[in-house]
């Protein structure tokens, strides 16, 4: 899983996981050579690799000892992780088409792992306690319609979405879209305190802590919800009840497509050829998870625009952990947490292979991006609850 030696970064997940499936173990190399996968030599494996266009290396069982013994080593920042079974995959995501795509489903179906697909009412029905993963698909769980009142009030899809969000909202029994999408925060919290693993891109990271935060108190203008929002709401704010993020404050006006300064994207001055983040370093044998999320062939990722960029560090909680981040714009990019017995993962921007992403844009051609680093993370987290769980030793 090097640079020079693998032709399809993002299809081997899609083999890992794959041979997972076959109930066959699987053991992640962390560190050593981009992240490479041991896996059982069979020719049913080997010929589904030449099927797909994934790079393999057949060794022998003294070569394999060699290599083991070699990353156990104490002197190597390396170690040697099982994977025990293929995690039940859900994205949360409406039925309909939207005029946006969701790298998540994109790398996905690419890498040919299997997902299901959840909305609300499953949500609600407690349908997540049979998934091991969760994707939040760009999504706003403030109730504000993704803030695109400004450039597309008037646009079929804003106006249909509109009317089919508050119609699912009285259908399950609320009065508001704001209050029913705080439902399914709630739900989708539980889930992870419960144990699941939770991964989110775009406004879904921002507006999932907003709404937790701003449990009990309307934050949504007349426009989104017929009323006026609460006198003095920022002041209301509770931040002991989000993920990630502490001390924002939220954009009040419904005309900036901004949900709050938790965001960066208006804050940054980077040239797009020079738009970098640096993936942190941890020690492999100490640290195996973050080290897991972290594995890639570069340590540097090109940076990918989105409704929410990147995160402001100091509205970051201290016990949350940033792998990713642009030093020179005081951003990060990429961070990962725990909540209860279960853990969430919040990556900023849209599409990591298109710079400025906008609505109505065509959807990526991961053909043309088989080794892609930045949608590399995204595969990391998809295999992370396939791993035999240790103790975290800090």
């Amino acid at each position: 899983m090097d640079a020079d030696g693998q032709k399809n970064h993002l299809k081997a997940y899609g083999i890992t996981y794959w041979t997972l499936e076959k109930q066959l173990k699987v053991s992640w190399l962390l560190n050593y050579r981009g992240g490479s996968f041991l896996l059982p030599d069979t020719p049913e494996i080997q010929r589904e690799c030449q099927i797909r266009g994934v790079s393999f290396e057949v060794i022998s069982d003294s070569k394999t000892e060699e290599i083991l013994s070699f990353i156990s080593s104490p002197s190597q920042n390396m170690e040697s992780v099982v994977l025990e079974k293929a995690p039940k995959i859900a994205v949360y995501t409406p039925k309909e088409k939207l005029p946006w795509d969701d790298a998540v489903t994109m790398v996905l179906e690419y890498a040919e792992i299997p997902y299901e697909t959840i909305y609300d009412e499953e949500v609600l029905n407690d349908a997540l306690l049979l998934y091991d993963w969760l994707h939040l698909h760009h999504e706003d769980f403030t109730g504000q319609y993704g803030k695109f009142y400004r450039a597309y009030k008037s646009t079929a899809w804003y106006i249909e979405e509109k009317k089919r969000a508050e119609a699912l909202a009285a259908s399950l029994g609320y009065s508001k879209v704001s209050e029913e999408k705080l439902a399914v925060a709630l739900k989708i919290r539980d889930y992870v305190v419960g144990g699941g693993f939770m991964f989110a891109m775009c406004s879904a990271t921002d507006s999932f802590d907003i709404a937790l935060a701003a449990e009990g108190v309307d934050i949504c203008e007349p426009m989104f919800d017929g009323d006026g929002s609460d006198p003095n709401y920022q002041s209301k704010l509770d931040f002991s009840k989000t993920f990630a993020f502490k001390d924002f404050i939220l954009e009040r006006n419904p005309n900036i497509y901004e949900f709050s300064s938790i965001d960066m994207t208006s804050k940054r001055q980077i040239p797009m050829l020079t738009d970098y983040f640096t993936l942190m370093d941890y020690s492999a044998k100490w640290d195996p998870i973050p080290t897991m999320l972290c594995q890639n062939h570069t340590v540097l990722v090109k940076g990918f625009m989105g409704q929410t960029t990147a995160f402001a560090r100091d509205e970051i909680k201290s016990n949350v952990l940033i792998m990713g981040e642009n030093k020179t714009n005081g951003e990060a990019r990429y961070i990962h947490g725990v909540k209860g017995k279960g853990f969430f993962t919040f990556y900023g921007g849209h599409d990591p292979e298109d710079y400025t992403h906008k609505v109505d844009d065509p959807p990526t051609e991961l053909e043309l991006h088989p080794t892609s680093p930045g949608y590399r993370l995204i595969l990391n987290n998809v295999l992370f609850p396939a791993a035999k769980k240790k103790k975290q030793k800090t």
